[in-house]
Formats: structure tokens, C-alpha cells, sequence
């Protein structure tokens, strides 16, 4: 007991702790400011959608389909000339940030475009025949609709992001897997792997949780019940 206090209250294992929420958050939303305007770009040129345009939906999709089907691995050696250029190191936390948002943002832009495909046609159809232009019918008809499912796909990708938090290790990155790998697994001290770990899996799911509770909340569906 005593062991596990002394590993809870150290200042690295605190670190670390800030340090994972901080690339996690950041990697989420950079990932939704590069995903929005991708996943309502493959959603609004498909066909028969707001506005179809075949050619830029097959490049935009074609784009994002490569892109989430490297593994992360790969793809966080295959970006490291380009986060060197961006960022000014391939290795680090900054660096690791880049290399998430890389591989998080197509599939949040696939997340998006899903999402929106669940909005009821004939809503978008009504905004339509009142005059409301591309613009307002995305950003004041689809967005509110579909809420609650962006909600719960930002649930995902959190924690999907957070998943990846771990790798960090293979590019001086930190964190708690970094914390989990190095002060745990390469100097043979379970105790601190096994506690990192278990915070990992416990701030995963107040994550989940709360996200999934937050588009209960704004699904009218079931507030009008």
C-alpha cells in the first residue's frame, strides 16, 4: 500500500498524468478542426446530398481511405520528414501530437459524415424549399440534428486517441504509457505498469461515460419521451 501511494503522489507519475490529458485533448480537437470541414466535404459532395460533386467526394474520399488504413505505427514513421518540417523535431510530444491528429482526423472526418447521413432527409428537404442556402442548412439544420451522434463519435475518438497515448514512447514522447513502459516494463517495476495502466483504463471510461451521458442529454428523442 505504502509502495502504491509513494507512486501516486510522485511528481512524474503526476506529470504524466497532465501530459497524457494535454495530448489527448489537443490531438482531439486539432483532429476536429482538420475532420469537420473533410467529413461535411464527403458528406455534402456525395451523391444526391446538398451538393454532389463526384470527382472531389472520390479524391477527399480516396485521401481519407489511405490515410486510416496505415496502421499507426507505419504512419508515425512515414510523418516524421513532415513533423520535422511542421513542428521542428520528429520526436517528442509536439511531434506525437501531429502524428495523432494525422491519424485521428480521417476517421473523424468518416465519423461526421455518418453521423450526418443519419439526419432525417426530410428535414434537410424542408430547409431546402425555404430558401435556406448550403451554409445555413449544414450549420443550422444537420449540426443540430445530428448532436447527439457527433457526441457519442467524439466519445470514440477521445478515447481512441487516448488508446494511441501509449506510443508515445517510440519518439521520447510522455505520458502515462510512456510512464507505464519505461519506469514499469523496462525497469521491471510492476507496480507503477499496472497503476498506470489502471488509470488509463479508469479516465477511459469517465470519458466514455461522460460523453455518452452528454448526447443522451441532447438527444430530443428521448428528453420528449
Amino acid at each position: 500500500m505504502n509502495e502504491i501511494i509513494t507512486v501516486v503522489t510522485s511528481s512524474k507519475f503526476i506529470t504524466s498524468i497532465l501530459l497524457t490529458l494535454k495530448i489527448t485533448l489537443v490531438s482531439t480537437l486539432l483532429s476536429y478542426i482538420i475532420g469537420i470541414p473533410l467529413g461535411v466535404c464527403l458528406y455534402g459532395t456525395s451523391e444526391g446530398s446538398i451538393f454532389p460533386n463526384k470527382y472531389i467526394n472520390t479524391v477527399v474520399g480516396f485521401i481519407v481511405n489511405i490515410i486510416r488504413s496505415i496502421p499507426f505505427v507505419i504512419l508515425l514513421i512515414m510523418t516524421q520528414p513532415v513533423a520535422k518540417l511542421l513542428v521542428g523535431s520528429k520526436i517528442g510530444d509536439n511531434a506525437f501530437i501531429f502524428h495523432l491528429v494525422i491519424a485521428a482526423a480521417p476517421f473523424v472526418a468518416r465519423m461526421i459524415e455518418s453521423s450526418f447521413r443519419e439526419v432525417d432527409p426530410g428535414v434537410i428537404e424542408a430547409a431546402q424549399s425555404m430558401g435556406s442556402n448550403n451554409f445555413q442548412i449544414i450549420t443550422k439544420v444537420i449540426l443540430p440534428e445530428a448532436k447527439p451522434s457527433l457526441i457519442i463519435g467524439g466519445a470514440i475518438a477521445v478515447t481512441t486517441i487516448l488508446g494511441y497515448t501509449p506510443m508515445a514512447s517510440y519518439i521520447s514522447g510522455g505520458g502515462l504509457g510512456e510512464y507505464a513502459v519505461n519506469y514499469g516494463l523496462y525497469r521491471s517495476q510492476e507496480t507503477k505498469m499496472y497503476i498506470a495502466s489502471l488509470l488509463l483504463i479508469i479516465i477511459v471510461q469517465i470519458l466514455q461515460e461522460s460523453l455518452n451521458f452528454l448526447a443522451k442529454f441532447c438527444d430530443k428523442r428521448i428528453r420528449n419521451k
